[in-house]
């Protein structure tokens, strides 16, 4: 059953059971993957998924309900339990079915195609094979995996809104696997694109990585200047995202309640949020309620601009929604990420002089705490000695509060690294330096 049956059946029902203000929004996708392990492919998955949510204005309460079944019969009553669920509803917050904005954007993102199965499981042998035959060091345990994903998403509400969009990307990574002189070490690395000159490159890019581990030395715990890679910075940010919601500041789950147009960062720090970011597989012009989606500054020269709203949300706090809004009244970024700065890495490691880059933490979500920003994390990295990058060193702690931690960053690398799309979210962050960080070592 397609989108324009779900919705005609879904509409009559409405009118029969004297529904007047409803929304549909449907999601169907396909994913698919192989994995290998030494020269075989080791588990392979293919699926495909769908699922309409449904919700109602009753007596200015909001009744939701979903299914992922599709026949007449269910269809209809997901609209009686919508609405069921409306008379259920005590608060008094101020719900609405958005009528839609002027305009939106154009996505700028190619069409999304699922990648063949024969193709992906030749991908993901291929970089395994091409993994091994880059060092004799090379050992069991080394993984590749290739993947592509494939989602479509409709929105039709009763003022006559419809909106469609399409998304989908394929992509590989490679955890490679060394022993040498008696030391394990391992290192990952992802690519989009299975077609990609960065996707065949990932093979010696990440025994290299696995390579450079070997030899770690210990360092005393004490306080350190650290670059932090973009790739670690952006982990961070991620962890942490959830203070920049306004639904979570109302909660009093946030440090950032309150702030807005006040200073919580270093002036060079510029945090931004965009939905249609060229280069990202998954832009979207419209959140799950309607709303047209746009680039927006978060934190501006250090100042916090705007935290991110749904409608409820803005309603709430007098505000306009930023677009964020997400289905089950969540809300979220897209591309969010800390902007470019002028320096490159060779740079910040001569203004760092003698001190740590950071390049892994592990156990992040586990080790902080959204709500006060403190983190304890543990890291893995590399001296950097006279202002250049010397040798690896062994497991230790790096603690701070990351609100903090923005206040007192230094510069800024001059390469946005973006990560892995989770649903329309990316997190994306340049090399950072901060002075003075406390690390525990030995």
């Amino acid at each position: 059953m397609n989108f324009t049956e779900i919705k005609d059946i879904i509409s009559a029902a409405c009118t029969k059971h004297s529904v007047e203000e409803y929304e549909i929004f449907y999601t169907v996708g396909e994913d698919i993957s192989a994995e290998t392990l030494k020269d075989e492919v080791s588990a392979f998955s293919s699926g495909e998924s769908a699922k309409v949510y449904f919700r109602c204005l009753v007596d200015g309460h909001m009744g939701l309900s979903s299914s992922s079944y599709f026949n007449a019969d269910e269809l209809e009553d997901l609209v009686l339990r919508a609405k069921e669920n409306a008379g259920a509803i005590e608060n008094n917050d101020v719900v609405v079915i958005f009528k839609g904005s002027e305009s939106y954007a154009k996505t700028t993102a190619p069409e999304p195609v699922i990648v063949d199965a024969g193709e992906l499981k030749n991908k993901a042998l291929e970089l395994q094979k091409a993994t091994y035959a880059t060092d004799s060091s090379v050992v069991d345990g080394t993984q590749s995996i290739a993947m592509s994903f494939r989602n479509e998403i409709y929105l039709y509400n009763s003022h006559g809104l419809e909106l469609s969009n399409k998304v989908g990307m394929s992509g590989c990574y490679v955890v490679a696997v060394v022993n040498k002189d008696g030391e394990a070490r391992d290192n990952f690395e992802f690519a989009e694109n299975i077609s990609s000159e960065a996707a065949a490159k990932l093979p010696a890019k990440a025994v290299q990585g696995a390579l450079d581990k070997i030899g770690a030395t210990e360092i005393p715990t004490g306080k350190y200047n650290i670059v932090i890679d973009g790739t670690q910075m952006r982990s961070l940010l991620s962890a942490f995202s959830s203070a920049f919601s306004a639904k979570n500041a109302l909660l009093g789950m946030s440090r950032l309640a309150g702030k807005e147009g006040e200073k919580i960062a270093s002036d060079i720090v510029n945090i931004t949020d965009d939905p249609m970011r060229e280069g990202c597989p998954v832009q979207t012009p419209f959140d799950d309620e309607g709303v047209a989606t746009y680039k927006k500054t978060v934190v501006e020269n250090g100042v916090l601009k705007t935290m991110l709203y749904d409608i409820t949300t803005g309603i709430k706090t007098g505000k306009e929604t930023t677009a964020n809004g997400r289905r089950g009244g969540n809300i979220a970024p897209y591309n969010f990420g800390i902007c470019a700065g002028a320096d490159t890495q060779e740079e910040l490691f001569a203004k760092a002089g003698d001190g740590i880059y950071v390049t892994g933490v592990k156990g992040l979500h586990a080790g902080a705490n959204p709500i006060t920003g403190d983190f304890s994390v543990e890291s893995e990295g590399f001296l950097i000695k006279d202002g250049k990058k010397a040798g690896p060193i062994k497991s230790f702690t790096v603690a701070g509060n990351f609100f903090a931690l923005l206040q007192e960053i230094d510069s800024l690398g001059n390469e946005v690294k973006w990560g892995i799309p989770g649903g329309f979210t990316v997190f994306g962050s340049p090399d950072v330096l901060v002075k003075n960080m406390s690390v525990a070592g030995k």
